[in-house]
């Protein structure tokens, strides 16, 4: 299994761990009288099980398992694969701070990280789908 499909799986299953564990806050929130601004972090529960597990998992085993691109490059760019694996997580993490701050105290700054959160998650995408592309073929 090549390292960056190792990373991949493996920060999906951290984000996995963290969406049940937030999931679980805002599930409990209301019985165990939590304060109502808990609910601020319903969006970053959706963004780390979508983007941190479910996307995460799919990107590393399509770097992984599809079909060789060429024999001297069998899965694509690698260099473009680590751009997607930091673009992806490092536009999560400002997702996650921003997301409940904007929600709790709105302010221009918290904004504006939002916004380059999204592009970075955004282009993660549009690379993985660029550097996929090739890959889906006939046999």
């Amino acid at each position: 299994m090549p390292p960056l499909t190792r990373w991949f799986l493996k920060s999906s299953l951290l984000f996995f761990i963290l969406s049940v564990l937030f999931g679980l806050l805002l599930a409990v929130q209301t019985p165990l009288k939590l304060p109502a601004s808990i609910v601020a972090f319903s969006p970053v529960y959706f963004h780390l099980f979508m983007v941190g597990w479910v996307a995460q998992l799919i990107f590393g085993v399509v770097f992984w398992m599809f079909p060789k691109y060429s024999k001297e490059k069998p899965r694509g760019s690698e260099l473009l694969g680590w751009i997607v694996f930091g673009l992806l997580n490092v536009g999560l993490a400002l997702r996650v701070i921003a997301e409940p701050a904007q929600a709790l105290n709105p302010a221009l700054v918290w904004s504006w990280l939002l916004a380059v959160s999204a592009v970075m998650q955004w282009l993660a995408g549009m690379i993985f789908v660029a550097n996929t592309w090739g890959r889906v073929k006939e046999r």
